[in-house]
């Protein structure tokens, strides 16, 4: 069953001022679908066909580097754009007790996941993840992810930020750390501990 490009889960200007529409719109429609296709061409006739993302992340190594790059991308981007897309709501319940627990405060992390993201040398991404029960903040190049068999720090991903420029260089240009603030306010933090609970 090849792999299809999901919907956005929300219109292309729902994040402005932050995201900019023309820059979501490019992001999803070219970018992924890009991954997408790419994937399903790099998979076809192999074993690899018929495998979920997550399985074949977990023995990425195995597969051509076309496998890591499309199929990371398509599993990044597909995460990404659940984590974004509600206004100034912060974590509640378990998910901000264990933010607290783990870095201090939210801001605390922000500062850390921010860190991450803009020392990432060239593209990449950063990740708050689960790591045997408890939070960490990682990063990983290009579209690797801590799911990956070959990531430096592996885990299970609740929250990852796209520091590729396409992510935000028609509205920031080389500001990545602006962006990077900027994200925060559109972060949909029910679907992050969805994901944390998931993860446990």
């Amino acid at each position: 069953m090849a792999f299809t490009l999901p919907a956005l889960p929300y219109a292309f200007d729902a994040l402005e001022p932050h995201i900019d529409a023309q820059t979501m719109q490019i992001h999803h429609d070219k970018h992924h679908q890009a991954y997408v296709d790419n994937l399903n061409k790099a998979l076809a006739g192999t074993d690899g066909e018929g495998k979920t993302l997550e399985e074949l992340m977990a023995n990425i190594s195995a597969y051509p580097t076309a496998v890591r790059n499309n199929g990371g991308g398509h599993y990044n981007h597909t995460l990404f754009w659940t984590v974004l897309g509600a206004h100034g709501n912060g974590p509640e319940g378990d998910l901000e007790k264990v933010i607290n627990d783990a870095f201090g405060s939210l801001d605390a992390l922000k500062e850390k996941m921010n860190a991450a993201g803009a020392t990432r040398f060239g593209s990449g991404w950063a990740w708050l993840i689960v790591k045997d029960g408890k939070l960490e903040v990682t990063s990983t190049p290009n579209q690797d992810n801590p799911l990956m068999d070959i990531a430096e720090v592996k885990g299970h991903p609740i929250l990852g930020i796209d520091v590729w420029e396409h992510a935000y260089y028609l509205k920031y240009q080389n500001r990545r750390p602006e962006y990077l603030g900027a994200i925060w306010n559109v972060i949909n933090w029910s679907e992050v501990s969805k994901r944390y609970k998931a993860a446990l």
